[in-house]
């Protein structure tokens, strides 16, 4: 009933949200005065995702705050910040109050930069992107939806689950802020710190560079500049001294490796079958419903996007099947008669603002792909609401747990029902906004927008209203640029829905609200 409920509202603001919805891209971050909402005193004992409970990773007791090698760690400090530069000034002013802000920054301009689909040889044929060989050509990942969303979906979940450890151990062991030790020393941000051990700012610093640099190899070097300003930066801070950070890279090398060993073994290396598998799944549709998907790119390439996303491991949902939609309309059925005719109406109508809407949402080679748009969108409430940084990393786990899952569901049912797009059945048709490389059925930005709305509005109710529209414009703008059939987009939000229904249950359990 709740499910029907949540539809229900979706239909009841399509006809605000469809023909137009001014937004643009939001601009960030000016952290001064960011003042934290809450400071989650019980913070240790949400329940986390990857582990058992906030205490499973041990950490060495601090020294007494009287020990003299406490008290000389405060004096090494005091000199380091007396040393400070202008650039050491900077990076304290970018990594502080909010670092999961930045790490995401980070994530999402990785993925557009590896956002480029390999191209043709000069014999018309494709080789792709090698894990074992990230330097070749082409260079290792493409990162297209699937992959981005999973990247996403470990970096935050790894986030979580460290931060939940180090409020655990920061309660347990109660080791002030250097600066309330000392008064002499002059904090970034006394407001947000009171207990330094371990640092959580060392648990992401640690977390985020060793997942980041599995799923993007080439920027090792990159990642591990950025991960040693960012831990120089909580030094100079005055909120932590050496030790401190010492004890949260143990929990942070700690949380990516269970992380890192799970994404080993999720499946997601097979995703991209060779042709005979792909072939097989087209000739499987053919058989059981009249119709196969046919690429109409030229020069084609002959295995379709990652045919196979669909057997990964789901974050929340015990088995694929149980989302899997309902099928298609019949091809030559009336219902598939409408739709043509919905298609090429908008094609002979197409306005303005329809074409704003497409290219809003495309999200296409070169960008952070549909996730990654909710993750900016994610990044907005998260600093308009002051929310801390165990607050943050629980909002971009949900959103990227809720959206992987809502990706696989996608695919399982696209290369199930392996249903054509528009361009491949309706004689003469064209698209405003390119042809993937994948079946039609259903629509990856609509699931994508719908699951990661639902999240959203889960975790900042009083902006319901909103997500859910962009969600409903988002699913439109695929069938405005001819891409999807109109059932492509509607089933597809339903399915984004109820895939992220299993994801916010785990939410609501977890001890956070």
């Amino acid at each position: 009933m709740k499910n029907k409920n949540i539809k229900l509202i979706y239909s009841l603001f399509a006809l605000l949200f469809l023909s137009s919805c001014e937004k643009e891209l939001p601009t960030y971050f000016n952290f001064e005065g960011y003042e934290f909402a809450s400071s989650e005193p019980d913070g240790g004992t949400w329940t986390p995702i990857l582990i058992n409970s906030g205490d499973e990773i041990n950490i060495p007791a601090p020294e007494p705050a009287n020990s003299a090698s406490y008290l000389q760690e405060i004096e090494d400090l005091k000199v380091e910040m007396a040393q400070m530069s202008e650039a050491d000034a900077s990076a304290v002013t970018y990594w502080t109050q909010n670092p999961i802000i930045r790490w995401n920054e980070i994530a999402l301009e990785l993925i557009a930069k590896y956002n480029l689909i390999p191209g043709p040889n000069d014999d018309g044929s494709y080789t792709l992107p090698n894990p074992s060989n990230p330097n070749g050509s082409p260079a290792f990942p493409f990162a297209h939806p699937p992959y981005a969303v999973r990247a996403l979906a470990y970096l935050s979940v790894a986030q979580f689950d460290g931060l939940i450890s180090a409020w655990h151990h920061k309660l347990a062991f109660n080791r002030s802020a250097p600066f309330i030790e000392d008064e002499s020393i002059q904090p970034a941000y006394s407001d947000n710190v009171n207990l330094s051990y371990p640092s959580d700012g060392a648990v992401l610093a640690s977390v985020s560079r060793r997942i980041l640099t599995q799923m993007f190899p080439l920027e090792a070097e990159y990642l591990a500049e950025r991960e040693e300003e960012h831990l120089r930066s909580l030094l100079l801070s005055g909120a932590n001294v050496q030790s401190d950070i010492d004890a949260g890279m143990l929990i942070g090398d700690a949380i990516s490796s269970i992380a890192l060993a799970r994404a080993a073994n999720d499946g997601m290396k097979n995703a991209q079958a060779p042709k005979a598998v792909s072939d097989s799944l087209a000739e499987a549709a053919q058989n059981s419903f009249g119709w196969k998907w046919v690429n109409v790119e030229i020069p084609k390439r002959p295995v379709g996007l990652t045919p196979l996303f669909s057997q990964v491991q789901m974050w929340s949902v015990d088995n694929v099947e149980l989302t899997r939609p309902i099928p298609p309309p019949a091809i030559g059925s009336a219902e598939y008669e409408k739709d043509v005719a919905i298609l090429q109406d908008h094609a002979d109508n197409i306005t303005e603002e329809k074409r704003r809407i497409v290219n809003f949402w495309q999200d296409g080679l070169g960008t952070y792909t549909p996730p990654g748009h909710w993750n900016e969108f994610a990044k907005e409430f998260i600093v308009k609401y002051r929310l801390n940084p165990l607050r943050s990393a629980r909002t971009f786990a949900y959103l990227n747990m809720a959206m992987m899952d809502g990706g696989i569901s996608c695919w399982d049912a696209k290369y199930y029902y392996h249903y054509p797009r528009p361009i491949q059945v309706i004689e003469g048709f064209k698209t405003i906004a390119g042809t993937p490389n994948f079946p039609a059925y259903t629509s990856g930005h609509s699931v994508f927008s719908a699951a990661g709305a639902e999240v959203l509005a889960y975790i900042f109710p009083q902006e319901a209203s909103l997500v859910r529209g962009w969600a409903l414009e988002a699913a439109i703008s695929r069938v405005y640029g001819g891409i999807h059939w109109s059932f492509d987009a509607t089933v597809g939000t339903d399915q984004g829905i109820d895939v992220a229904q299993y994801t916010i249950s785990t939410a609501q359990n977890d001890g956070a609200d």
